[in-house]
């Protein structure tokens, strides 16, 4: 695959907290679309256009799919046939916490778990490290100093440059934080639930993120599809919030966060910006955000992403009257 000569030249760059990494402001989470009910065809054009326009890190978890392990394979495969000359060009980060395999050993933050569970991630992938290994979820029965050490050994191993965590709230980050760094490994990213609708990171995380020098990256920036041009009259049909084995529930998308998508839609009107190109901006309003992670299942919806950064910026009015809204 021929990719684009100026692929880095529109889009925007951020330091990962204090340390030296820069990631893409957008970053392309790589879950349900690259379960293998894609064809390979269509996942090589999602990940080969992401890369046109400036995205370089590629998100994965070892339980996406599903099966669990199939959006490995699958993005591995293609790393290796269409990228193969571009891995130092890319950041690819994977994660473990969540239920892989059977038995008690294949959950959560044991050490055999999670080093475990990055090996059989490397094979899946075909690949000789990762760029980022999280934690993806606390673990309220397993030591944080064992947690922590697992994630110390993997980055003293060489399988990955750097380590992160999922889902941890701004104390529990300090701590895992003041761990690692008694190891000699720097804690460098949090990838967290923030949008507009989610906004739980600025009570605690943000502020601690901030102090620590630790990189903040936002996944479900658009709320599953909420923050889009998707539900401004009700509840589609083929919608996430349609099917009752999705993780977008009907009560969700309430009639008052419609109403609030709807006044908000107006606003990014004005700012000549899609609703979701704004919800984007939206997150990285905010200086200690290094990234928002989006998914896509076509290539337009990348375009459209990542066009979002032709207007950054919010003025003072805009962001009083998005305050205004969501607090109403």
């Amino acid at each position: 695959m021929d990719f684009a000569a100026d692929r880095y030249a529109s889009m925007k760059y951020n330091r990962c907290g204090s340390s030296g990494l820069k990631l893409p402001a957008i970053s392309l989470g790589c879950w349900n679309n690259f379960d293998g009910g894609m064809a390979r065809a269509d996942m090589a054009a999602l990940l080969g256009r992401a890369f046109d326009l400036g995205i370089t890190h590629f998100d994965l978890a070892n339980n996406y799919g599903p099966p669990p392990g199939a959006a490995e394979r699958n993005v591995g495969s293609l790393l290796a046939k269409e990228f193969s000359s571009h891995r130092d060009e890319l950041v690819i980060s994977t994660k473990a916490g969540y239920g892989m395999w059977d038995g008690p050993y294949g959950d959560f933050g044991s050490r055999k778990y999670l080093l475990a569970s990055l090996d059989q991630s490397l094979q899946r992938m075909g690949l000789e490290y990762v760029d980022i290994f999280y934690h993806h979820r606390p673990d309220p029965e397993t030591p944080l100093d064992e947690t922590m050490g697992a994630l110390e050994q993997i980055v003293r191993q060489g399988k990955a440059l750097y380590a992160g965590v999922s889902n941890y709230g701004g104390e529990l980050t300090a701590t895992a934080h003041r761990v690692l760094q008694a190891k000699g490994t720097p804690l460098l990213i949090n990838q967290v639930a923030y949008s507009m609708l989610r906004r739980d990171p600025e009570q605690d995380l943000l502020p601690t993120a901030g102090q620590l020098g630790v990189g903040v990256i936002a996944f479900v920036p658009l709320n599953q599809g909420i923050l889009t041009n998707r539900y401004l009259q009700g509840i589609p049909t083929d919608s996430r919030a349609a099917r009752p084995e999705g993780t977008l529930r009907e009560e969700n998308v309430s009639t008052a966060v419609i109403d609030k998508v709807r006044q908000l839609n107006e606003i990014a009107k004005d700012r000549g910006q899609s609703m979701a190109q704004m919800a984007l901006m939206w997150v990285m309003r905010d200086a200690r955000v290094t990234s928002a992670l989006i998914g896509a299942s076509r290539v337009a919806q990348i375009e459209e992403n990542v066009a979002a950064l032709k207007q950054a910026e919010f003025t003072p009015e805009e962001l009083q009257r998005i305050e205004e809204i969501l607090a109403g």
